[in-house]
């Protein structure tokens, strides 16, 4: 290893200047589980207000940050020697100092060393088979500014055996694909408010200018479906400019306007209900921009549980259509300079606006997100679970929880799913209201009745679609395989049942609907395993095939769709399903740790059923138990809705239209009151075919300024409602002019961003005269489980503009043809191979060489493989049915103490071929050779090995 030893007037001359992008690129890879800790020394007083800092970046390393002075430099509580310590960087004493306070470390050195040079002996003591080489870099102030990248480049270079993640690894690209440096967006900061079933939003994204022009940067990310975003505010320094509420073509223009004009200026603006782009203008070199958006949503409910979802990363969409003639700058859809080019299609005209760019493989976006949950649930919280990231818990109250992601500069790869119970079995019926100037607003929420046992269960007729494109390629279509697989072996004895697979085409397991029976179900779980992912996503075909043909049925249809939703029509797909439905009922799995939820959430609204998102650490067993008790019947039909005594109007759902009821899942409606008055909200309908009816009082006042939520939560749900009228005008940026007049009223009137409504905030002071400014995009990350190869072909690494051939769609790759930098040197052959003999004994803890029982070894090593692998190993082949097996290799999951590039290279080192990872779980997907099953799984940073096939244990 190297150690950088350099001087006080180095730091003060280059540093000072570029503190933050140095230090974060040294600390590229740093993990608590494997890595050394870095060390930062600073002489000096001056600096600790720097150093101060940087502490909260190096926290969730383990990265221990010192201030020294005096002459001989003196480093106290150096980490223990057990943390196997591989790397040193120090700044910047002179090349004399002392090491004191350790005792592990002092046994293994002397006591006290100082002088010049430190000896090779007492380097190699110091640090096993990694020698230590001491570096003085002495520079002149003329060369200070090249050494600063030299230094970079160094930092690099030290860490070719570090994490596959790292900090501000990735350039940003112009609307032309060329590269340019650093992403300008820094890190997001999400703040949670919840109480009771109202949870209140507040991200704040904070962008820098690296460059040496002022820069416009622009950032394409997700927020919830269901949230109704009603503030944005811009600060520079301690200004702070709220943001306007304008029709979108009349924000664009002031954008434009101010832009032009030199001023520094934000846009937000709505693409899909659940993607959203930000546009900052004329952020000067070297200084700091907070964007700060606002949103509420009412959270999820459901036997008793509550969830809360926060989306970090807008998926790579597949973009269907004949590609049309790019667009003009006029367009207000677009931003110029971002036209959609030969990417444009007819079907999705503004592709361009709803896919940012994906960083390659190996690197991350330089960004990164810290997220806090306050709750108060009002009652006793119980069973606080995040369920793809830990956290850390604290409960003030038995009522009240705060959750905090354990890495504060987590990686924005994959949604953030809290799950919480409350005291007492089911949920009280409530109505809440709230009223102002612009009248009262009401929400009712209603428990179902308990189960009532069903005398008999009609038979059906199940279409099981599912989504085999690249982007399914990999965890989540093995996810998928695995519900579907579930639902099909949980058919009813009555049942007529299909397989249908799409991706570029369409394919079906039988040429129609067959009988549930042991053969028909045998060869169902046949083709499934047979099923890839791969190609395009041509969801429409499939989306008719499910539902054609209900006419004179005597059977209820059900389709069943398992997929991300990573597709560019969403509202088209949805316009399919509301005309199509008929009587069938639709239920949408969505497979993945980023799904598209606004579209799997429309379609089990929309088709009268239910929706169910599945993680890849989601327990599938528990999901297909909701489904099937489902589908079996609602609990609540022919529902209706009246109101005794009071006067309500715009009421949502509407109570002729009023969805069926599943158990577990309150009725919820919002709607709006005039005058005040007692009176009772009455609900009627059928439960297991026998009548019901439910009283709920109710008290209306004029001036209730309590739940101010409420206002905004109904117009979000009105702006749906309306938009549904008009799903293709919308996709195709032709809106009916009643649709979008009336969207837009409710946007300005509610300060909501909609379809056609933006915020606009203009700094007013002319910050740049005559300076040209760059247009960049900001990066995101592939979500995590995806498969980049399966995404983009075998080049992943390059981001290129690929055409899928079927169906004449594409997949939109946003930096034509140029390939993006990795973030960390490749580690070659003999490199990977080195490390694989190494890391079982400097990473493991476990000392291989110490006197073991071969037996012992070989019981541990088989104790980590499924049945079935194990079985394999041991040569019992008939006792490993089910293996996926090609060519001697045998597909599998590989669950790890820490997903890394060290131990990645390692068992690359092995012959095992890589298809996707996960980072949620530590667990990668791969093509392993049977001969070698035993020899993966005696390394010891392999937790557990199963096969592709099998649930996650």
């Amino acid at each position: 290893m190297r150690l950088f030893v350099i001087r006080r007037e180095f730091f003060q001359r280059v540093f000072y200047h570029f503190p933050v992008i140095a230090l974060e690129q040294l600390a590229i890879g740093l993990s608590p589980e494997e890595h050394a800790p870095l060390v930062v020394l600073v002489r000096g007083n001056g600096f600790q207000a720097a150093i101060d800092d940087f502490t909260s970046i190096f926290l969730p390393f383990a990265i221990r940050v010192f201030v020294v002075s005096g002459p001989n430099f003196v480093l106290h509580g150096f980490p223990p020697a057990s943390t196997q310590t591989r790397r040193l960087l120090a700044f910047p004493p002179s090349v004399g100092m002392s090491i004191r306070g350790e005792p592990a470390l002092v046994k293994r050195c002397p006591a006290n060393f100082s002088g010049r040079l430190v000896s090779k002996k007492v380097s190699q003591e110091m640090t096993g088979r990694w020698p230590l080489h001491m570096e003085e870099l002495t520079m002149r102030k003329n060369v200070c500014k090249a050494i600063a990248g030299v230094l970079l480049a160094l930092g690099w270079a030290s860490f070719a055996f570090a994490a596959p993640v790292t900090e501000v690894a990735l350039q940003a690209v112009d609307q032309e694909g060329n590269l340019l440096g650093y992403c300008p967006l820094k890190h997001t900061d999400v703040k949670v408010d919840i109480s009771g079933f109202v949870a209140r939003v507040t991200l704040t994204q904070k962008f820098e200018d690296p460059f040496p022009n002022p820069i416009e940067a622009i950032y394409v990310f997700p927020m919830s479906e269901r949230g109704a975003v009603d503030s944005m505010t811009m600060t520079i320094g301690d200004r702070v400019i709220r943001g306007d509420i304008k029709k979108r073509a009349e924000a664009r223009q002031i954008y434009e306007e101010a832009k032009r004009q030199g001023k520094t200026a934000s846009l937000l603006d709505q693409e899909r209900p659940n993607i959203f782009t930000q546009s900052v203008a004329n952020i000067l070199p070297g200084s700091a921009i907070d964007i700060t958006i606002t949103y509420v949503e009412s959270l999820e409910y459901e036997a008793g549980e509550y969830t809360f979802a926060f989306p970090m990363v807008v998926g790579p969409r597949y973009i269907p259509g004949q590609p049309v003639a790019s667009a003009t700058s006029a367009d207000h859809r677009l931003v110029p300079g971002l036209k959609p080019g030969p990417d444009a299609t007819d079907r999705v005209p503004d592709s361009g606006r709803i896919i940012p760019p994906v960083t390659p493989e190996g690197t991350r976006a330089g960004h990164d997100v810290s997220l806090e949950v306050r709750l108060d649930a009002g009652v006793s919280v119980q069973d606080v679970i995040s369920e793809l990231h830990k956290v850390d818990i604290e409960r003030p109250s038995e009522r009240q929880a705060v959750v905090r992601l354990q890495h504060q500069n987590e990686i924005p790869n994959r949604d953030f799913i809290l799950r919480y119970k409350v005291a007492g079995a089911t949920l009280e019926d409530a109505v809440l209201t709230h009223a102002d100037k612009r009248g009262g607003f009401f929400t009712l929420i209603m428990q179902p009745p308990a189960n009532p046992a069903r005398e008999s269960v009609a038979a059906k007729e199940l279409y099981f679609v599912i989504d085999c494109s690249g982007s399914m390629s990999g965890f989540p279509i093995e996810k998928a395989k695995e519900v579907m697989r579930r639902c099909v072996e949980g058919l009813g004895p009555a049942d007529t049942f299909n397989l249908v697979s799409f991706a570029g085409g369409m394919g079906f397991c039988f040429d129609k609907p067959v009988l549930n029976s042991v053969d028909h179900r045998a060869k169902a779980l046949e083709y499934l395993r047979n099923l890839q992912g791969g190609g395009g996503t041509e969801m429409l075909p499939a989306i008719h095939a499910a539902l054609a043909d209900q006419k004179g049925a005597d059977r209820l249809r059900v389709a069943c769709f398992m997929t991300d939703g990573f597709i560019g029509n969403d509202f088209e797909i949805l316009d399919a399903i509301q005309k199509n439905a008929g009587t069938a009922r639709v239920f949408a799995f969505g497979i993945g740790n980023s799904v598209n939820r606004f579209l799997i959430e429309g379609m089990g609204r929309l088709g009268r059923g239910a929706s169910e998102i599945v993680s890849l650490e989601s327990d599938a067993d528990k999901a297909v138990a909701r489904y099937i008790d489902r589908v079996k019947d609602p609990l609540l039909t022919d529902l209706s809705v009246a109101f005794d005594g009071v006067k309500v109007s715009d009421v949502l759902p509407e109570p002729s239209a009023l969805p069926d009821l599943f158990a577990g899942r309150p009725l919820v409606l919002k709607g709006r009151y005039n005058g005040s008055g007692d009176g009772a909200i009455v609900v009627k309908g059928k439960a297991a075919g026998r009548p019901f009816e439910r009283r709920i009082p109710v008290s209306f006042k004029t001036d209730e300024p309590a739940n101010e939520a409420l206002a905004s939560l109904w117009a979000r749900e009105k702006i749906e409602q309306l938009i549904a009228k008009d799903y293709l005008g919308a996709q195709r940026g032709k809106p009916d002019k009643d649709v979008e007049g009336a969207v837009t009223d409710l946007g300005l009137t509610y300060r909501l961003v909609t379809q056609y409504t933006s915020f606009v905030a203009v700094e007013q002071c002319v910050v740049t005269k005559g300076g040209k400014t760059v247009t960049v995009e900001v990066p995101v990350e592939m979500p995590d489980g995806v498969s980049y190869s399966g995404v983009f072909g075998d080049g992943g690494q390059v981001m290129s503009r690929g055409e899928v051939k079927s169906g004449g769609g594409r997949l939109y790759q946003t930096t034509a043809g140029k390939t993006m930098p990795a973030a960390e040197p490749r580690l070659s052959v003999n490199d990977a191979a080195e490390i694989a003999v190494a890391l079982p004994e400097k990473q493991s803890g476990i000392d291989v060489a110490s006197p073991a029982s071969s037996v012992t070894k070989n019981d541990a090593a088989l104790a980590k493989l499924d049945p079935a692998l194990a079985a394999l190993v041991k040569g019992n082949a008939g006792n490993a049915n089910g293996l996926k097996i090609v060519d001697g290799m045998v597909e599998v999951k590989i669950e790890l103490t820490a997903l890394n590039n060290e131990y990645l290279a390692a068992i690359k080192a092995l012959g095992i071929d890589i298809i996707a990872q996960t980072y949620a779980s530590n667990t990668v997907l791969a093509k392993a050779p049977t001969t070698l099953l035993k020899a993966i799984a005696e390394r010891p940073y392999v937790v557990r090995i199963t096969s592709a096939t099998s649930s996650r244990s």
